[in-house]
């Protein structure tokens, strides 16, 4: 063996650290492309596409929301105006037929996202002075203001009756003229993965990174020689792109607009989503997206109580979890790089499975209580977890309560173990 043989080249070792980095950084993504892909072979009815959809326009407003709170530390109580305006703007741009045959329908959230920015920009040159409660009063009054403004300008936003247009008079895109729902499907999954990366890379980039600097310290920021300002007002106009973008999907997807789509009550549910995601990490907002769309559509098929459920998820996330749904992940990455995530096994099933089955049982006391107090007169029977029964029968009631209290009980029993083991699990040093 010579000399040669056994030399080592010592930019390979970095050359494997930057490989590997590459790779977690681009896994997720090509992850994300291909389920992007083949959700549609799994979920083939025409109601699940519907449903995809609105969940990816969600997951694009919730991220471009996420520039501002997550990022930014900037709380807006109208931001839904920035995506209803970019929607409306497209819709009139449908409805000009010569104009908009000249080009293909996929090109039209970019029309949305500059009308969306050409708001934020006007908006963000006197609310991005400040943040904290300045800027979410300024946003609430002016989210106020324009949902105002659209019962009264009726030839743009449409009065009460909104603005509808039909996309397939687009030039075709490649013979595509986007009938069907499938193709709608693919056209929202390329802007939604386009439009995270982008906001992705934005957020790694020095405007990004100082955003998160001024969120956190700005005075800090400005005595480095940063404007917090002008950190905030290019994140803000960032953030009023992607919004229009996402109101330019929506747009596409329903083809009709209305006054709901700039008022206060979008702007509240956006923020629910992103804080029930958690506003600390990128893909927080996209689990809230998914989980509250699904809730949102799936869950008010089997209840009418859907918001109540909803709006109790996310107190108790807010209470227990404020870092959301991926904190409450991210959580289980040191007992994970430790190697005793194991450990939290057998006290998550005894512990969570009976947690599941009080909760359950109160939401069989509230479907009761509902119903026995809103049914039509002599309607008693009620349908609930595939069981039907009599509501105003004692033997229900006594069953609904049993199974809480027994439930809820054997948690709260089991609870101080799975407490040592989560301790365990995060010490370092013992068996894994």
């Amino acid at each position: 063996m010579t000399d040669e043989n056994i030399t080592t080249d010592p930019s390979r070792p970095a050359q494997r650290m930057r490989a590997g980095s590459m790779t977690l950084t681009m896994g997720p993504w090509i992850v994300a492309a291909v389920l992007l892909v083949i959700l549609p072979f799994i979920f083939t009815s025409n109601s699940a596409l519907t449903i995809m959809n609105q969940m990816w326009i969600t997951v694009v407003f919730a991220l471009a929301y996420n520039m501002l709170l997550g990022q930014g530390g900037m709380l807006s109580f109208g931001h839904a105006v920035y995506a209803g305006v970019g929607g409306f703007a497209c819709m009139h741009i449908m409805n000009a037929s010569d104009f908009f045959a000249s080009f293909p329908l996929p090109v039209l959230p970019i029309f949305g996202g500059l009308f969306g920015m050409g708001l934020a920009l006007i908006v963000g040159s006197f609310s991005t002075r400040n943040a904290g409660t300045v800027f979410a009063m300024i946003s609430l009054g002016v989210g106020e203001l324009i949902a105002a403004c659209s019962v009264i300008i009726v030839a743009f936003f449409g009065g009460e009756e909104g603005i509808s247009g039909d996309r397939t008079y687009a030039m075709p895109f490649f013979g595509n003229e986007f009938l069907q729902q499938i193709d709608v499907y693919y056209l929202t999954a390329f802007w939604v993965f386009v439009s995270a990366a982008l906001m992705y890379l934005w957020s790694r980039t020095p405007v990004g990174r100082m955003a998160n600097a001024v969120r956190d310290n700005p005075e800090r920021a400005e005595f480095l020689g940063y404007s917090a300002r002008w950190v905030r007002f290019f994140s803000f106009v960032a953030s009023g792109f992607f919004a229009g973008v996402s109101g330019a999907l929506f747009a596409i997807n329903y083809e009709i607009l209305t006054e709901e789509n700039l008022n206060a009550t979008s702007s509240g549910v956006i923020l629910l989503v992103t804080f029930l995601g958690g506003v600390g990490f990128f893909f927080g907002p996209i689990i809230g997206a998914i989980v509250f769309t699904l809730v949102q559509t799936v869950l008010s098929l089997q209840t009418e109580l859907w918001a109540f459920y909803a709006g109790a998820l996310f107190v108790a996330t807010v209470m227990f979890f404020p870092g959301g749904l991926a904190g409450l992940l991210m959580m289980h990455i040191p007992p994970l790089r430790l190697g005793k995530l194991g450990l939290l096994t057998v006290p998550y099933i005894k512990t969570l499975i009976p947690a599941a089955i009080g909760i359950l049982g109160i939401c069989a006391l509230v479907e009761m209580t509902f119903h026995y107090r809103h049914a039509a007169a002599g309607d008693h029977e009620m349908t609930l977890f595939w069981t039907t029964f009599d509501s105003h029968s004692i033997l229900p009631w006594l069953v609904a309560i049993a199974v809480t209290v027994v439930g809820l009980g054997i948690a709260r029993v089991t609870a101080p173990a799975l407490r040592d083991a989560w301790n365990e699990a995060n010490t370092p040093g013992g068996a894994a």
